[in-house]
């Protein structure tokens, strides 16, 4: 569905990380890649202005880049009071159909002249199957983003001998599925898969002891204690929670456990050891 850019801001965010969501059963009844999503819409959405700004496109030295684009694009948002800076804008196998990058939201298609967003997948046809380019461009967004988080902001649990894939899992240690997989983290590192935690508090009242989990000395350790439903206390520190929690927004996290593959694929949420190592070797 194609939309003019009169959304309020918050609509818009919600709008675009709903594409990541499709097929994803919140239900945790049914759904054998189970998330909890028990976090309400207000823990959920970020508090974004809509008051009118005058952003510039971000510099960007990619050469795929389109500069045109980007500045018509940021153009629009400013005219449209949404207060969202223009990362990067490249094209796609779409004529004339370009991919977009902002600060803090999920990415979108736009079209060539900054005025028109596209939601849902946009599907190339006439070679065999139909493929949903959406899904190859977000990849590519998501490796960007993991990459550059540096690891010693992450709690790692390493790989029991040879490193055969890595997977990065936001988490929260009161989710009962962040907790069962953890449970078996001892399988999943000797069957070679390297897990890289990042903090994703489902609401504020997580916060805190998420906090103290990723300011204790010993991160593992602590971790491991508040997935066991222990007390974990320590010092106030400068730590990259609500860092993390904001890049969860902006790869379209809405749920716990959310496992991402080194590809960038979104591997779902709980899967039991064996399954999740066999699908992030295959996503590496």
């Amino acid at each position: 569905m194609t939309i003019k850019l009169t959304l309020s801001y918050t609509a818009l965010t919600i709008a675009m990380t709903a594409l990541l969501l499709v097929g994803c059963n919140q239900d945790n009844k049914t759904d054998n890649k189970k998330t909890d999503s028990t976090a309400t819409a207000t823990d959920q959405t970020q508090e974004i202005s809509t008051e009118p700004v005058d952003n510039t496109p971000a510099q960007n030295d990619d050469p795929n880049h389109q500069p045109d684009v980007a500045l018509a694009l940021q153009n629009n948002l400013n005219k449209s009071g949404l207060n969202a800076q223009v990362q990067s804008v490249i094209p796609t196998d779409m004529p004339d159909m370009y991919w977009a990058t902002l600060d803090g939201v999920s990415p979108v298609f736009v079209d060539k002249t900054g005025t028109y967003i596209v939601q849902g997948a946009i599907l190339k046809l006439g070679d065999g199957r139909p493929v949903d380019i959406s899904g190859a461009m977000m990849s590519k967004a998501v490796v960007s983003e993991l990459q550059a988080v540096d690891k010693s902001e992450m709690i790692i649990f390493p790989a029991k001998g040879e490193t055969k894939a890595s997977i990065y899992v936001f988490s929260d240690p009161t989710c009962h599925y962040c907790q069962l997989l953890h449970k078996e983290i001892d399988q999943t590192s000797a069957a070679g898969i390297e897990v890289r935690y990042l903090a994703w508090p489902r609401g504020e009242s997580m916060i805190g002891l998420t906090e103290s989990v990723w300011c204790s000395n010993d991160r593992q350790t602590a971790l491991t204690n508040a997935k066991q439903g222990k007390d974990v206390t320590a010092p106030s520190c400068d730590n990259p929670v609500r860092k993390h929690m904001a890049l969860g927004h902006k790869l379209g996290v809405s749920g716990t456990p959310a496992i991402f593959a080194e590809n960038g694929q979104q591997l779902g949420g709980y899967l039991p050891s064996a399954e999740l190592a066999k699908e992030a070797i295959a996503n590496r």
